[in-house]
């Protein structure tokens, strides 16, 4: 279960830390952005899979697609029982907006570069992420069952941190 994005750029991520408004996002506000991040980050891992010979890079790659496909459903399953619409807003929208520049500079990379350029992408997105969920997504969230599998997510989005520091390690 996770819910982080890939290839985004900590630029893009740092949007996701700031509240949609001084109250801060609502909960189908929040629902929508976690889907999204969690959609794009399955994309850069598919990016990554496609383009990638490394086995360390592959390995990670497919534990973001595992982990990520996961979450959204959970994430989806609760929307549909709350009877919740999530809602599109400005954060979502610079996400994908990232997403896609992100995904077009990789495009023209190849092999060390490609493979250092993605990780290093998983490690800036996966510190932004958590950063935002401690800060402005869980504490912002309502409801009690959205707030726990934030809070889920959240420690699995460590561990994927964690896990892209280490193969951006043996990059280097």
């Amino acid at each position: 279960m996770t819910f982080k994005s890939a290839l985004f750029g900590a630029a893009a991520l740092l949007i996701v830390a700031t509240p949609a408004a001084a109250a801060g996002p609502t909960d189908p506000q929040i629902a929508h952005i976690a889907y999204t991040a969690g959609s794009l980050d399955i994309a850069a891992a598919k990016q990554a899979l496609a383009r990638s010979h490394n086995k360390a890079v592959r390995s990670f790659a497919q534990q973001m697609v595992r982990d990520h496909q996961a979450v959204n459903a959970k994430a989806l399953a609760l929307v549909k029982k709350l009877h919740v619409t999530p809602e599109n807003n400005p954060t979502s929208q610079s996400l994908t907006k990232a997403a896609a520049a992100e995904r077009a500079k990789l495009a023209k990379l190849r092999g060390a570069a490609f493979d250092r350029e993605y990780v290093n992408n998983e490690v800036a997105y996966h510190k932004t992420v958590n950063g935002a969920l401690e800060s402005t997504l869980i504490p912002s969230a309502n409801n009690g069952e959205l707030k726990s599998l934030l809070e889920t997510g959240l420690t699995l989005f460590k561990e994927h941190q964690a896990h892209a520091e280490m193969v951006a390690k043996g990059l280097k």
